[in-house]
């Protein structure tokens, strides 16, 4: 087959686009990168992060609200910083997260403390360098949080994460508020939950949270979730605690292959509408994306190493590995993925598994792809800014990716190659 081989139209970004044949992260060369730092490589755009943040803060624009990057999507340093010094607050899971954001600068105050498995050590120091919140996640986590308050001398500010039951409509493994899912304290029992929480020495009640799930792309959930929580709200304050923020999660979804999740400042007009109409429009707000803000804003750059042509596929064997990009072999997940430099439109294109040299059959980057390539060749694989480099490992022994930070002509190396030696450094031998 001769026919051309054009590249998909690049999702969510006009930062990563292609410029003169060649692809481009803002005023820098992918192909240049990938020859000075090797591959894989992640190359993520500050205008690209800094633009998606900007949605948000014009759809909060007159309103009392702190958004707080929910860091879990890309923990990478440089990442956090520029998110802080944007002034975003950050949403945490794990003591590791909280030391990250203390070194790439954040404000101890603009913290929130999420998830469901919080340990002893890691509430107190959270306590000590006075973070903003805990979302507790169960009516036992309430006790074990204000005994290590109590015996630290300190009052713990809590906001309840409620369960409302709602269905995001996404992937199983990343829907958060079914009735099914491991988080957050049922709608049903959140009243006694509050009522105990407000009788506990060590806690302050401040606020209430809820987050449904994530790569949420209509509005629907989320507008069913607020009804839910502002009802809860109202049963609270009646019975004589005061709820001083509420807090609505993330999940916004970004676009991987043709998804169509509103803009952050067209979903957050609809959503306070509704406040307004419920009489919560001058309240506190804490909201928590991730994904929505990095997703789109980054690449992974992979040389392709073979061509295995067979009977029933063709592999186009790739240096990106399942240890790279998870989120295919854990989600089957789809990212587009393209030519750095596509060829010129000559031979024969042919439709491709992307794998990895990974000994898993489950190694694979993306299925049944229409590609023009050569051993050699750049790909980049797109919309790779969250849940790829947080979630990487060092399986069968390979080193960590290389990240580069793009600002304008500027490409600022974020975090270095890691070597084998790295990968067993703090082992031993008997």
């Amino acid at each position: 087959m001769n026919t051309p081989v054009v590249p998909h139209a690049l999702p969510g970004q006009p930062h990563i686009a292609y410029q003169n044949g060649t692809l481009m992260v803002e005023g820098v060369h992918l192909s240049d990168l990938a020859r000075v730092h090797g591959t894989p490589l992640f190359v993520y755009s500050k205008a690209a992060m800094l633009s998606a943040l900007g949605a948000y803060q014009r759809g909060f624009a007159g309103r009392q609200a702190q958004i707080c990057y929910a860091m879990k999507a890309n923990s990478s340093l440089a990442v956090l910083q520029v998110f802080a010094e944007a002034g975003c607050g950050f949403d945490i899971v794990s003591g590791g997260e909280l030391a990250r954001v203390l070194a790439a600068g954040g404000d101890p105050a603009k913290i929130i403390f999420s998830g469901v498995g919080k340990t002893r050590a890691e509430m107190k120091q959270a306590l000590q360098i006075g973070i903003g919140c805990f979302n507790v996640e169960s009516e036992a986590e309430l006790d074990v949080l204000s005994q290590v308050a109590v015996s630290a001398g300190l009052q713990a500010p809590v906001s309840l994460r409620v369960n409302p039951n709602v269905d995001p409509k996404t992937h199983p493994y990343i829907s958060t508020g079914l009735k099914g899912n491991k988080f957050g304290i049922a709608h049903e029992d959140t009243l006694r939950a509050y009522r105990h929480a407000a009788s506990l020495p060590g806690l302050k009640v401040v606020g209430i949270d809820c987050h449904i799930g994530s790569q949420i792309t209509e509005t629907t959930p989320y507008l069913d979730a607020m009804d839910r929580v502002l009802d809860l709200v109202g049963e609270i304050e009646s019975a004589g605690i005061p709820i001083h923020h509420i807090d609505f999660g993330g999940g916004l979804g970004i676009n991987y292959n043709g998804d169509t999740p509103p803009e952050a400042d067209a979903l957050w007009s609809q959503l306070l509408t509704k406040l307004d109409a419920r009489g919560y429009g001058q309240r506190q707000l804490m909201i928590e994306p991730g994904r929505s803000l990095v997703g789109n804003a980054g690449v992974c750059l992979t040389e392709v190493l073979y061509l295995k042509p067979g009977e029933q596929k063709n592999f186009c064997i790739v240096d990106a590995a399942m240890n790279d990009l998870p989120r295919p072999a854990m989600y089957q997940a789809f990212h587009q993925i393209v030519p750095v430099s596509p060829r010129p439109n000559a031979g024969a294109s042919q439709v491709y598994d992307i794998v990895g040299p990974v000994c898993e059959s489950g190694d694979w980057i993306g299925r049944d792809r229409q590609l023009l390539v050569q051993a050699g060749d750049t790909l980049a694989v797109l919309s790779a800014g969250a849940y790829c480099m947080s979630m990487a490992s060092n399986y069968n022994t390979r080193g960590r990716a290389a990240e580069i930070l793009v600002d304008g002509t500027q490409a600022h190396l974020i975090r270095q190659r890691e070597s084998a030696f790295d990968t067993f450094a703090l082992e031993q031998l008997v």
